[in-house]
């Protein structure tokens, strides 16, 4: 049991870790607001002699830019409360998912997920779950 909860608070910790790195890496996309932005406001036209590229590039670049920095946001969003669950020791079922869904952020959130599964799937921390949700009730 006691091997258990410290197992569960390393796991929250590591979250913890994977999540700033999720939201640091979530900043990348900015590269492709910033080319849309430019091309957008006519700063892309003035560096070549040639002919402007019609603005529906530069709105694919924001929109792809913008959508890519919200879900990466949401993801690291979720992995931080993932850590958060998985230290207060509730919301079983959302650790689990987001332990599967953490294999996806490759090397880090692979090895994260991986670990949190093996250790969820075990009866003794579904009890400490699961007596944690019955005493709040």
């Amino acid at each position: 049991m006691n091997e258990d909860l410290e197992h569960l608070r390393l796991l929250a910790i590591f979250h913890y870790v994977v999540a700033i790195l999720a939201g640091l890496f979530s900043l990348f996309p900015i590269i492709y607001l910033a080319i849309g932005i430019a091309q957008v406001t006519g700063h892309l036209d003035k560096s070549h002699g040639g002919t402007p590229m019609p603005d529906i590039f530069g709105w694919f670049f924001i929109a792809f830019g913008g959508a890519m920095m919200i879900l990466g946001f949401g993801f690291a969003i979720c992995v931080f409360m993932a850590g958060r669950s998985l230290a207060h020791r509730r919301h079983y079922l959302f650790c689990l998912v987001m332990a599967g869904v953490a294999c996806m952020f490759t090397p880090f959130g692979t090895i994260l997920g991986v670990l949190a599964i093996i250790v969820l799937v075990r009866p003794s921390v579904k009890e400490l779950f699961g007596q944690r949700s019955s005493a709040a009730a």
